[in-house]
């Protein structure tokens, strides 16, 4: 978490459906941050969207422009507030990187169910192709331990709104 006299950085991690763009959103409108969405990082350091680098070059690929927009998040010496890509805790280097920064860590958390209802038929996410509920059920399994393992901050995002929980977020910085 951020040291002291240190500018604020804050790294948004969950699941596909969290609200890591509302709620990051809602932030940078309150503190006049800057906010990084995990999904334009990436196509500004790829140049292309990331549905495209996924077809052309494949999920390695993909992780590795991912696992680079981490790094650009944590680099930057803020204030800012980033949305992670939910695939960066499948990587060791990542998981580290995510241990070790002085960023608050925060885990927007819901449970599998809500995540479904939220991404419904899983339009514009490849990931969840072609069963939606399946592949997150999936995904939600193998990393939802590991979000827990990195975060400073929970945050239930179940209910509320997106202002509640950046709410939350805020009080913990202060």
């Amino acid at each position: 978490m951020s040291g002291a006299g240190a500018a604020p950085r804050v790294l948004l991690l969950g699941m596909m459906g969290s609200g890591k763009t509302s709620v990051g959103q809602e932030i940078a409108a309150r503190t006049g941050w800057t906010y990084r969405d995990n999904d334009s990082l990436v196509g500004e350091m790829a140049g292309l969207p990331t549905a495209e680098l996924l077809e052309r070059d494949g999920v390695e690929a993909l992780r590795d422009a991912e696992s680079a927009a981490l790094r650009r998040a944590v680099d930057d010496p803020g204030p800012l507030v980033a949305g992670v890509a939910g695939g960066v805790v499948e990587r060791p280097a990542d998981l580290e990187l995510l241990r070790t920064t002085d960023a608050l860590v925060v885990y927007l958390q819901a449970p599998v169910e809500v995540l479904i209802d939220r991404v419904g038929d899983g339009g514009g996410r490849p990931f969840l192709q072609p069963d939606p509920a399946t592949a997150l059920r999936r995904l939600f399994e193998g990393r939802e331990p590991r979000y827990r393992e990195v975060a400073d901050l929970v945050v239930d995002t179940t209910t509320g709104t997106p202002a509640d929980h950046a709410a939350q977020v805020l009080a913990a910085l202060a």
